[in-house]
């Protein structure tokens, strides 16, 4: 039975498989795209109904196309950001087959390139990209167990207020999709607990301009090392319902009741952490920080932009914030749902190769693995801060196609007068 085979194997045909797929193309490189479900499939069915992009369409988007009748400075909708990688997919004829998991990468022995084992059959290729991107698993920490009367649920199988039973709601994880989940259903009228961490919050806008503007401007995607501390921090931001700055305070005067940490759970009352005020003025100062480099800029570069000193309007400490919950009995509280945004892990266990550090993190170079022939996209910092964003991939899979170009031709080169064999 014949084996096929293909130069360069992408697994995965999310932004970062069509991303990759374009650049193999325009390399000359034979590829192929296999993805499990469908194009952008996370995009379709993992998020929640009135889920829109959190950057506007001039940004987050590949240079070749725009979004078709979307305003560039709208967030377009989940649907729509998945039907603009399909027709991307269709513009830079991807070859992407459908409905096919990967189930194991091997090296083979004795001769180049690897043994992919796929649920229609064996492929063998030279090169394999594992594009699968930073959102994989679901990540909920192992702290409440379950209990009767209370449903749990990763945000990612959240979808509409409607969905959950009558009863208050606590939100655990405040970036921006626990804090755009838990806005949606305190503004259907749901009592809400958002328990809130350690996090960043950039204006959305300020004098006019984007936050993504500002952080393209003053240098911030392109930072290739994060700060001390900064790798994994929680960002909160928004493009719900136009766009707007998420200010905690706001939240909390709308009726919001806000919490620190969730720590423990004693099987009927859970505990937070006293760091509610903390991690507010945390963010603050991130966000003012931002708007001191916002306003140094403009005045170094004599830009008109007008002022906007409401931007740096703080809202009133709100009594949740003063006085803190500590514990919260669940059944006393009234709350039936728990939603767990926090976070995502990843899953290479169908690479059996030792290209893994001990916490199971891929070990590479802006995506070169040290396994010749192995890569990965889509991490977080792989290149850049922006490198897990929709144009920061686009980036990062051109440097991996050159490097898989120049690699086949040191390996096509014979001496002058030698015969391929």
């Amino acid at each position: 039975m014949s084996v096929e085979t293909v130069d360069t194997l992408v697994v995965g045909a999310g932004q970062a498989g069509v991303a990759m797929s374009e650049h193999l193309g325009k390399a000359g490189v034979s590829h192929l795209v296999l993805e499990r479900s469908r194009i952008a499939e996370r995009w379709r069915s993992e998020r929640w109904d009135s889920l829109v992009a959190n950057g506007p369409a001039w940004h987050d988007r590949f240079p070749g196309m725009e979004f078709p009748d979307c305003d560039p400075d709208s967030f377009p909708t989940k649907d729509a950001v998945a039907d603009y990688f399909e027709a991307y997919a269709r513009q830079i004829e991807a070859p992407v087959r459908c409905g096919v998991e990967v189930k194991s990468v091997e090296r083979h022995v004795g001769r180049p390139g690897f043994r992919v084992e796929t649920s229609q059959g064996v492929i063998e290729a030279q090169n394999v990209v594992a594009a699968t991107g930073a959102f994989q698993v679901p990540a909920i920490p192992d702290l409440i167990a379950n209990t009767p009367g209370i449903t749990q649920m990763h945000s990612t199988k959240y979808r509409n207020p409607a969905q959950l039973a009558e009863g208050a709601v606590l939100v655990i994880g405040a970036g921006s999709s626990g804090t755009q989940i838990a806005e949606e259903l305190m503004l259907c009228g749901r009592k809400v607990y958002l328990s809130v961490g350690p996090h960043d919050r950039p204006p959305r806008a300020y004098r006019g301009r984007d936050f993504c503007w500002w952080l393209g401007v003053l240098g911030k995607w392109d930072m290739e090392t994060p700060g001390p501390g900064t790798e994994h921090v929680t960002i909160a931001v928004s493009g719900a319902r136009g766009g707007y700055t998420i200010d905690f305070r706001r939240l909390a005067r709308k009726g919001m009741i806000l919490l620190g940490r969730t720590v423990a759970f004693n099987g009927t009352s859970l505990s937070f952490s006293d760091d509610l005020a903390m991690n507010l003025d945390r963010g603050d100062a991130s966000y003012m920080a931002l708007l001191d480099e916002a306003d140094a800029y403009v005045a170094r570069n004599g830009i008109d932009l007008p002022e906007d000193p409401e931007a740096r309007l703080i809202e009133p400490q709100p009594d949740c914030v003063a006085k803190p919950i500590l514990n919260l009995d669940l059944w006393q509280a009234g709350i039936t749902t728990i939603i767990w945004a926090t976070g995502f892990s990843s899953d290479y266990s169908w690479l059996k190769l030792d290209v893994f550090d001990e916490h199971g993190r891929p070990k590479h170079q802006r995506g070169v693995s040290a396994e010749r022939g192995i890569y990965f996209l889509g991490l977080p910092w792989q290149s850049r801060r922006g490198s897990s964003f929709i144009w920061g991939v686009w980036h990062d899979a051109k440097h991996i196609a050159d490097r898989i170009s120049t690699q086949r031709k040191y390996n096509e080169y014979r001496p002058s007068g030698q015969k391929a064999g």
